[in-house]
């Protein structure tokens, strides 16, 4: 009976404020909407930049020779620590919480050809177990360097996917041969595309990957490029490092301490800055939005300050008859709350809205694809509440505090 009693005021007191009603609504939709799609939009962006980082791998650490900085066992500081292929079996077989390691051979300017198509572009030899850790997948059909190749020596090479454009065009590539430096290989794998913002040697979809074994056969390096390892937990990377140190440091004679003797891209360290900056800057989107839904709040205050001047008489009357302060209060904040809900939800359908149709725009490499998830649906709602709740309250404690006989004769 009162919730019928309720909105049966309420409607009749927005018959009466019409444009003032439906401007408090806009403000309320367009509050919502804001912190809605802030938060959308933020978490699109942080998914889109991680998938992107990602692209180089996750949990990696990128390790290159360097030159000692302190004498040690007799040795002068400055030496040259170049590494070699055996490191990286060295490494794998003395530390035990390491989930990968592959050596990185590196040939820039090399010569690859198919029929009338050359063109010049690094190629680099490694170990199966790096594309995982650099999270490169094959197309459908094909397959990346395995085993056997290694063993074997085989001359098989894996595309990344633009270099195959550039080779191929639309022309289908697993089961052909490309001739690279006068040497036919056979391809048996394309990359399949990904998002890739970091690099140290150049995008991977331009590279050509071949077994470390053969690479070494064919150009004789004594030293590889670099030497990429993933420790099993990345929690455990710096525990990782340092037992790196002290391997490579017991086999060259380096003091393990000298942090120059080796130069190491922890992706961990990165992907840990970005964590707390989008943290942070999604943090930062919610305060703007929540401003926003604040200004929506002041103008439903608003209203409800005219409502209760308007309606004084009639609450002077209502209280001389008997009704409660609570019965009072209890009418104005449900008003509050009834217009504050109803914004909400149609500000709430449009982010939805706008959420939807977003990937047809085709800028999801730039901006990522907006996500409204459960968190911040909940934390929309509750500031929603908030801002009702008190936009209503103060109205409402006037109203239910005037003095019946002085509310009759105003």
């Amino acid at each position: 009976m009162h919730l019928l009693m309720f909105m049966t005021q309420f409607l009749r007191d927005m018959r009466s404020q019409k444009l003032r009603t439906f401007l408090t609504l806009f403000g309320i939709i367009w509050g919502t909407s804001a912190v809605v799609l802030l938060l959308a939009f933020g978490k699109g962006i942080h998914a889109q930049n991680q998938r992107s980082m990602h692209g180089l791998g996750e949990g990696i650490v990128i390790m290159w020779g360097g030159r000692t900085s302190k004498p040690y066992m007799g040795f002068g500081k400055g030496r040259s620590i170049p590494l070699r292929e055996e490191d990286a079996l060295l490494l794998k077989r003395e530390i035990k919480r390491l989930a990968g390691v592959s050596p990185e051979y590196s040939r820039w300017n090399t010569q690859i050809k198919y029929k009338k198509n050359t063109v010049r572009q690094n190629m680099v030899g490694i170990y199966p177990v790096f594309g995982k850790m650099r999270n490169i997948f094959a197309e459908t059909g094909g397959r990346f360097i395995n085993k056997i190749d290694l063993e074997k020596r085989k001359r098989v090479v894996f595309l990344g996917d633009k270099l195959k454009k550039d080779l191929f065009g639309k022309e289908e590539a697993i089961g052909k041969y490309i001739i690279i430096d006068n040497v036919p290989f056979l391809v048996v794998g394309v990359m399949k595309k990904k998002a890739q913002d970091s690099s140290y040697s150049g995008r991977d979809e331009n590279k050509a990957f071949i077994p470390a074994s053969t690479f070494a056969a064919m150009y004789g390096y004594k030293y590889v490029n670099d030497i990429i390892f993933k420790p099993k937990d990345p929690r455990e990377t710096e525990q990782v490092k340092k037992q790196v140190y002290e391997v490579l440091g017991k086999k060259y004679k380096f003091d393990p301490k000298d942090n120059e003797a080796l130069a190491m891209w922890d992706t961990t360290e990165m992907e840990k800055f970005l964590t707390y900056f989008f943290l942070a800057f999604r943090i930062f989107l919610l305060v703007i939005g929540t401003f926003t839904l604040i200004v929506g709040g002041i103008g439903v205050s608003n209203i409800m300050h005219v409502v209760v001047e308007e309606r004084t008489k009639e609450i002077g009357i209502k209280m001389s008859l008997g009704a409660k302060k609570i019965h009072v209060l209890s009418q104005l904040i449900f008003e509050t709350l009834v217009i504050t809900l109803t914004g909400g939800i149609v500000g709430f359908l449009f982010s939805l809205l706008v959420v939807k149709i977003f990937p047809l725009f085709k800028l999801e490499e730039y901006m990522g694809t907006p996500q409204i998830t459960l968190p911040s649906t909940l934390i929309t709602i509750s500031v929603l509440g908030v801002v009702g709740l008190i936009s209503g309250y103060f109205p409402a404690r006037r109203a239910a505090s005037l003095n019946p006989v002085q509310a009759l004769k105003l």
